[in-house]
């Protein structure tokens, strides 16, 4: 009789510390994953607790809890295997995947590869798993590992196959940026045909803080060609029969691996435990599963859906039901504008002008055209008398000093005072504009244009911002954000004739050289041996070491490129190191 397996990759979204809610969730996916006939489904890394727990895993009721749950998950894995991501606990805690059948905790695996870097900090909390498990499900052997365990060549997924395992089942929590799943993509592949075992990756989505998890969801067959994804940016179930006995056969075929084992057994044998979980299923009896095509998103449409769903969940997570964006009729917030609409309708999104005496008329008539189009409420506050309140205040003691960026300041201040008293007063979220160009050189004011609760394109270059309007303007079947927005030149309307290259590089040099030095942490000789000018580059770099003070007192914002300003970037806020 041919081993096959029906294998569910449940890829949900799930909340920090919303324990009930997480399990509640984790068991209606068993209940329809039992009537799909599936022998074995997956879920997420730490699916009961949510991804990261950051310090809750300081507090041991906590982890307490977590284990209730589990238990609680265990009791409704009647005929059907159920690998669940979870804290276990024996004298430390350890990141872990239960793999439950019929009730019955039948084994766990402890994570081994503790990730340490960037946005991780697993180290903080968990012990290093050791030991290995294979678990005989219907007749296949299966090896259970967790997210980074898969990235290394020689860790866990070769020993477990090298030990008979034909189904590798990973469970993640692994973070977006773009281009990492096309990355992901080429590990696993390679992974899967190093290894020759079926390689079934099951990643969490969902919107935590900073922090975009994007889904997709993969199976390799044992040749690393890819059999099904899963969606991108929304929750989904990823469903697969796999045939064991075509790794078998493969296998059988390779007398190079056959040697690789012999090697392992004479010289590192480790102690792998092989345990019986259920008996075989007949696949007669089994539902037909429907044709899946799910096509892979362009860059830019891939980039919009996740400040979708990062803006989305950190509204909805945190209780708010409408959010507030302060108009200027220039291309940040109507960016960010028509991310709030399409993820929170129109009705949910008020935006407020506040021109200045140097708003020019083209821009209140861009704002309001923008609001039109997108459907959106918009009040108006000009700002004119409160500004010249404060200048007249500060008259006497600024007497006989020029006009400078104090000036300007003030109407930033003044702007983020409104914006946050409307949010008091009506419990809106104020969703701040500022880009990553901006956010970091410092082209920005602390407590003026950064108030606010969360930062949608706080990541997004603003190269990349034109980028994204053009994609938006694309997607529907008129343009949302008028062209002329998008051609004018960028100026934050603070004193007359004001443009931002007059402070700052044009932003096609200033994007480059920010990504070298801010997310590959290139050299000043390398990025002027690329050709960037030198004066330039000692300007930029001047410019971010000197702003790290602002973005501390910064509001979270979507994480989307492979190094984000924040918990990826770490540097002290007293520095007198010149690395130019």
């Amino acid at each position: 009789m041919m081993r096959r397996l029906r294998i569910a990759l449940a890829q949900i979204n799930t909340t920090v510390g919303d324990l009930e809610g997480n399990t509640k969730k984790i068991i209606e996916n068993i209940y329809e994953a039992r009537k799909l006939g599936v022998d074995l489904i997956a879920f997420p890394e730490l699916a009961i607790t949510g991804y990261p727990p950051e310090d809750l895993l300081l507090n041991p009721q906590f982890i307490q809890d977590n284990l209730r749950c589990l238990r609680d998950i265990e009791k409704e894995t009647q005929d059907i295997t159920a690998v669940v991501g979870f804290v276990n606990r024996d004298n430390e805690i350890f990141n872990a995947a239960a793999l439950m059948y019929n009730g019955q905790l039948k084994g766990a695996h402890h994570k081994m590869y503790l990730p340490n870097y960037g946005v991780f900090d697993e180290q903080r909390y968990f012990q290093e798993g050791c030991g290995y498990s294979v678990f005989v499900v219907r007749d296949v052997t299966v090896g259970v590992s967790i997210c980074e365990d898969i990235w290394h060549p020689e860790g866990p997924v070769n020993i477990m196959a090298l030990s008979g395992a034909e189904v590798i089942i990973n469970i993640n929590a692994s973070p977006y940026h773009a281009g990492k799943g096309k990355q992901r993509e080429e590990m696993l592949s390679t992974r899967a045909s190093d290894n020759t075992v079926i390689v079934a990756y099951v990643n969490m989505v969902g919107g935590q803080d900073e922090l975009v998890f994007d889904g997709h969801s993969l199976i390799f067959d044992q040749g690393g060609e890819l059999i099904s994804r899963g969606k991108q940016f929304e929750e989904d179930m990823v469903i697969v029969d796999i045939n064991a006995d075509s790794v078998l056969r493969q296998r059988l075929h390779d007398p190079r691996r056959r040697k690789e084992r012999l090697v392992f057994e004479r010289e590192c044998p480790p102690d792998v435990r092989r345990i019986p979980v259920s008996k075989t299923s007949d696949y007669s009896k089994k539902p037909q599963l429907s044709e899946r095509k799910i096509p892979q998103m362009l860059l830019m449409e891939e980039i919009y859906h996740a400040l979708l769903l990062g803006t989305k969940d950190y509204v909805r997570k945190n209780g708010f039901d409408n959010v507030l964006i302060g108009l200027s009729g220039g291309v940040d917030s109507s960016l960010v504008a028509a991310i709030a609409v399409d993820v929170l309708g129109a009705d949910r999104v008020v935006g407020l002008l506040m021109p200045s005496p140097y708003t020019s008329k083209e821009s209140i008539e861009d704002a309001f055209q923008v609001a039109k189009n997108l459907g959106i409420k918009v009040k108006e506050i000009p700002i004119n008398e409160p500004f010249n309140k404060y200048l007249d205040t500060l008259a006497t003691h600024f007497k006989g000093m020029i006009p400078d960026v104090t000036e300007e300041n003030l109407q930033a201040r003044i702007r983020g005072n409104i914006l946050m008293a409307f949010s008091n007063k009506f419990g809106w979220l104020v969703l701040t504009t500022g880009n990553k160009s901006e956010m970091s050189v410092g082209y920005a004011t602390l407590y003026g244009d950064m108030a606010g609760g969360f930062a949608v394109i706080k990541d997004v270059p603003k190269t990349m911002v034109y980028e994204l309007c053009r994609y938006r303007n694309s997607t529907g079947k008129k343009a949302v954000i008028p062209e002329r927005i998008i051609e004018k030149e960028p100026t934050a309307e603070l004193r007359t004739g004001q443009k931002d290259s007059d402070t700052l590089p044009p932003y096609h040099i200033l994007d480059p050289i920010l990504k070298a030095y801010v997310e590959e942490d290139r050299s000043f000789e390398e990025m002027i041996d690329t050709g960037f000018a030198e004066e330039t580059v000692r300007k930029v770099i001047h410019m971010v070491d000197r702003s790290e003070y602002k973005r501390r007192q910064s509001p979270p914002g979507i994480k989307i490129t492979p190094r984000a300003l924040g918990k990826d970037r770490r540097f002290p806020i007293t520095n007198r190191y010149k690395s130019y």
